[in-house]
């Protein structure tokens, strides 16, 4: 019996597969309005990624009358795995728009995904460094406040618990994970 095996880049797709898709819906709490998402999902060794985008960025959303930011920014990934060692994360930096168009990162943040199968309401915190009293200062006269020098801090625990941080807001997901094959690679999740 000959078997029918799908390809997608190459890749020979008789293996366990994850398809996450979904919207990131919008943010809330930050001190300034006029709110865009920088994000970037990070998966372990194990994943290859077969269709989608690893990373991208929201439009700026300008609410009229409301604290919440509305981006509804689809997300729809597609990968083949070996394991789930490595399930992947989202990082997210969240920045504002001031009234001359200069944008200013007002939160990070990153949250694990789900391993089970079907829909999920996601709340991903963010926070934001808290600098020395002078670089608060600088900020407030001039808009810029501290950022981190590698983004590899915002999902590694490794240095992210030096550091000095203040809450900021809440970055909302509406996702749906879709597993195939698991159980035929001996998979469990």
């Amino acid at each position: 019996k000959q078997r029918y095996q799908r390809r997608v880049r190459g890749i020979n797709l008789s293996m366990a597969e994850v398809h996450i898709i979904g919207t990131l819906e919008g943010g809330e709490g930050f001190a300034s309005p006029n709110l865009s998402c920088k994000w970037s999902f990070e998966a372990g060794g194990a994943w290859k990624l077969l269709e989608g985008f690893r990373d991208g960025q929201t439009q700026v959303d300008h609410p009229i009358d409301e604290d919440r930011a509305h981006w509804a920014h689809p997300i729809d990934l597609h990968y083949a795995i070996k394991g789930i060692q490595g399930w992947p994360k989202l990082s997210v930096q969240v920045f504002s728009e001031d009234v001359y168009g200069r944008t200013q990162l007002v939160g990070y943040g990153f949250t694990h995904l789900p391993t089970s199968p079907g829909p999920h309401t996601i709340t991903c915190p963010t926070w934001q460094l808290a600098g020395s009293t002078l670089e608060q200062v600088q900020s407030y006269f001039i808009g810029s406040g501290p950022q981190l020098l590698s983004d590899d801090v915002i999902s590694s625990g490794a240095d992210r618990y030096r550091l000095q941080t203040i809450a900021s807001g809440t970055v909302y997901l509406s996702l749906f994970i879709v597993t195939r094959n698991f159980s035929k690679f001996g998979i469990d999740a």
